[in-house]
Order: structure tokens, then C-alpha cells, then sequence
């Protein structure tokens, strides 16, 4: 049950997550002005949300692929948090919770795909 809710949780933030970017929500555009990292980026980054949460989806019918999905938000939302630590923007927004999620999910994931 905990791995159904998680992963869903984890499909339902990532992928509004990768809507806002696609819809170059202006919110997004400040924290990622912040972080000095170009707003054309949006699109591409948006992408690998949606991918990510594609993958989730997928590790229901083939775990390994689940696993695989959830390693990758992870290491986005760590590399993020490194890009915003670089220039010393500490105001960590909506980063540690999507990190916390995409976690949660990567360990019902294993458990799941063992």
C-alpha cells in the first residue's frame, strides 16, 4: 500500500512540477533566476520531470524501470539543490520537498523491485 500511495505521490509532484515548467510559471522563473540557471532551461528540465515521473508510472509493470526513474529525481532535486548552494541562495523553496518524495518513492521502489 505504502509503495502504491508513494510512488502516485511522487508521479503527482513530479509531473506538476513539469507542468508549471512547461508553462513557464513565473514563480519557477524567479527561483530559477535565483539559481542563475537560464529560463530556457524550463522546457528541457520539465522534461526530465515528466520523464522521470513516466518512469515511476512504468516501475508498476517493470520495477527495475520504477527504481531507475527514482534515482534520476533524486540526483535532479540533489544537482539542484548544488546549483543553488553554489550562488549562495540558501532559500530552499519546494526543493527538499520534492527531494523528500522522490526519496520516499526510491525506497518503495527498491523494496519493491527485490
Amino acid at each position: 500500500m505504502a509503495y502504491v500511495v508513494l510512488t502516485l505521490l511522487a508521479v503527482v509532484a513530479n509531473g506538476f512540477s513539469a507542468v508549471l515548467d512547461f508553462a513557464r510559471y513565473k514563480q519557477v522563473a524567479v527561483v530559477m533566476e535565483r539559481g542563475q540557471v537560464p529560463l530556457s532551461w524550463m522546457t528541457p528540465l520539465g522534461v526530465l520531470k515528466a520523464a522521470g515521473a513516466l518512469g515511476l508510472l512504468a516501475g508498476f509493470g517493470y520495477p527495475p524501470l520504477g527504481v531507475a526513474a527514482a534515482v534520476g529525481l533524486v540526483l535532479f532535486f540533489l544537482a539542484a539543490f548544488v546549483v543553488h548552494f553554489r550562488v549562495r541562495d540558501f532559500g530552499l523553496g519546494l526543493h527538499h520537498l520534492f527531494l523528500a518524495i522522490s526519496a520516499a518513492a526510491l525506497v518503495v521502489q527498491i523494496q519493491a523491485a527485490s
